[in-house]
């Protein structure tokens, strides 16, 4: 069996800053593992600009950002595999793929990064009572099919759910002529970035229906008619409050989820907030030498936070590379009051690393808060936050000092009122 230092698999933002990071930190046999015919993964669709900001310091569309990190991945000789699929990962890091030119293969790792991505969920996975007619999208979808093939999924468009890529998908299909009816969103407050809310909603006076659902669907061989209603606070459906729109589309943009078959297959523990797996510090899962980032590990806003954490992945997985496991117990990094997840969520107490950030995201949105960072009884930081939101990912700046020997773990939380 052949046998490489690390592999990572996916080709997407995440997995080409691991790559060129684990390059900078001296790891040369590497292979990039990507199912698609050409590196860049999701940003090949996304052609509006508004990347790069924090990367490059400059705005960039989604295909530039991506051919950034492709062209930096060439310049350091990284090996990348396309139009490979993975079939198998075990927790000895035995990874199997296959594509066209070398049938199936089997290659013993000693790192593995996943960098695998998320998925959209689909109409299978809400409740939405009605026929199976024609004209019904992810919003990732009809953005492939707009952006990448040139085909106009529909003129009369409605979109359920406020995530970013479903108000991006607004204002592109009004670009394009299509009149866009609303977006509902059954939470009482959007889950897109606030620039998306005003660049692509306020600014072409698109609707939006807070605290409502889409309950049904009618159409025979296309979409004909949507039914939406306002839902109380336990997102059940009001009655007598149904509104119905004459449209042939109905994109959905319910929510995104961290690819995880080959997590589950290694036998690696999950958060069920995130969906991904559980890291420590260096980003490292239960299972020893396998690492995750990017999109498979938590849903970012930002692909430069994605890159960032990625290469910072890397980082870790090169001094494992190098010097083995951390020694020493874990500690955990928990979520407290209000915050609905850490990511890392756990760190080594006798070797911590010189900075640590935590990225989370709030239950609900708030005005005036505090995050406090604790550890035990003793409190390790106070911060004021005039605002948060659950669309925007929070951080959390821990350094060497406040890690090294603690004997309890750490709570992240947040008070209200600042009380």
């Amino acid at each position: 069996m052949k046998k490489v230092q690390a592999i990572i698999i996916g080709g997407g933002s995440a997995g080409l800053a691991a790559a060129v990071s684990l390059k900078k930190n001296g790891i040369e046999d590497i292979i990039v593992i990507e199912k698609d015919s050409e590196p860049g993964g999701i940003l090949e669709q996304c052609i509006h600009n508004g990347f790069g900001l924090q990367t490059f310091k400059e705005q960039l569309s989604g295909p530039a950002y991506a051919e950034r990190f492709i062209r930096m991945a060439e310049e350091a000789n990284v090996r990348i595999l396309l139009n490979t699929m993975v079939t198998k990962l075990s927790a000895d890091r035995i990874v199997e793929y296959v594509n066209p030119e070398e049938g199936c293969v089997q290659v013993q790792a000693e790192a593995v990064i996943l960098a695998v991505g998320c998925y959209e969920r689909p109409r299978g996975g809400i409740t939405i009572t009605g026929t199976r007619p024609s004209g019904i999208y992810t919003a990732g979808q009809a953005q492939r099919y707009l952006n990448i093939d040139g085909y106009m999924v529909g003129k009369k468009v409605f979109i359920l759910g406020s995530g970013d890529i479903g108000l991006i998908m607004a204002r592109r299909m009004t670009l394009e002529g299509a009149k866009v009816c609303g977006v509902a969103e059954i939470m009482p407050y959007s889950n897109g970035l606030p620039r998306n809310m005003k660049q692509c909603l306020e600014d072409f006076d698109i609707p939006l229906y807070l605290s409502h659902t889409v309950t049904e669907v009618f159409g025979k061989d296309r979409l004909e008619k949507i039914e939406v209603m306002e839902v109380d606070e336990n997102r059940n459906p009001i009655p007598g409050t149904e509104q119905y729109f004459d449209v042939d589309t109905l994109l959905l943009s319910v929510g995104l989820i961290p690819e995880n078959h080959l997590a589950d297959q290694a036998g690696i523990r999950m958060d069920p907030a995130t969906k991904g797996p559980v890291v420590d510090d260096r980003y490292m899962t239960s299972v020893e030498g396998i690492f995750a980032c990017g999109n498979g590990l938590h849903v970012h806003d930002l692909v430069d936070y994605v890159s960032l954490q990625a290469a910072k992945t890397a980082e870790g997985a090169a001094a494992y590379l190098k010097n083995g496991k951390p020694q020493g117990e874990l500690r955990s990094i928990r979520n407290g009051n209000q915050v609905s997840y850490c990511v890392p969520a756990a760190f080594y107490p006798n070797d911590p690393p010189e900075k640590l950030t935590v990225y989370f995201r709030v239950r609900t949105p708030m005005d005036n808060a505090e995050l406090v960072i604790r550890s035990g009884d003793t409190v390790i930081r106070k911060l004021k936050k005039q605002k948060l939101l659950p669309s925007v990912m929070e951080e959390a700046l821990l350094l060497q000092k406040d890690l090294s020997g603690l004997t309890d773990d750490i709570t992240i939380e947040i008070t209200e009122g600042g009380k």
